[in-house]
């Protein structure tokens, strides 16, 4: 959590920069008229945790997110979220983006009870 204020995020993310943390993935949202949720999906779990603290924040977690990726085509996205259907998952937050020649990507967030049993319905590893 911070504080949803101009530049809040940018400082966070220069922090992590700066100490050559490289995140696969990154999502902020206001949850309140003073507070913003950002969470972050790490290439390196541990230069993350090292460069947070240096910067002075204090991550909750780990939380479990799942990153896909793929090539972009219609119902891409519908298929991911049918399988999860199927398996009577209820999917907690999730954003999707078209990045470029063909290719989308994805993150998503389950409740923790259904983190395995997600992980099977989508062939993860």
């Amino acid at each position: 959590m911070v504080p949803n204020r101009t530049g809040e995020g940018a400082k966070v993310l220069n922090a992590l920069k700066a100490e050559g943390v490289n995140l696969a993935a990154f999502s902020g949202f206001p949850v309140s008229a003073r507070r913003a949720q950002i969470d972050f999906v790490p290439s390196n779990r541990d230069a993350f945790l090292a460069a947070a603290k240096k910067a002075g924040l204090k991550p909750v977690g780990p939380k479990v997110a799942f990153l896909i990726q793929g090539q972009d085509r219609m119902g891409a996205v519908a298929n991911i979220v049918g399988k999860l259907r199927e398996a009577k998952i209820n999917i907690t937050a999730m954003q999707a983006i078209a990045a470029g020649e063909g290719h989308y990507g994805a993150i998503l967030w389950v409740k923790p009870r259904n983190i395995s049993k997600a992980a099977q319905a989508l062939g993860a590893s």
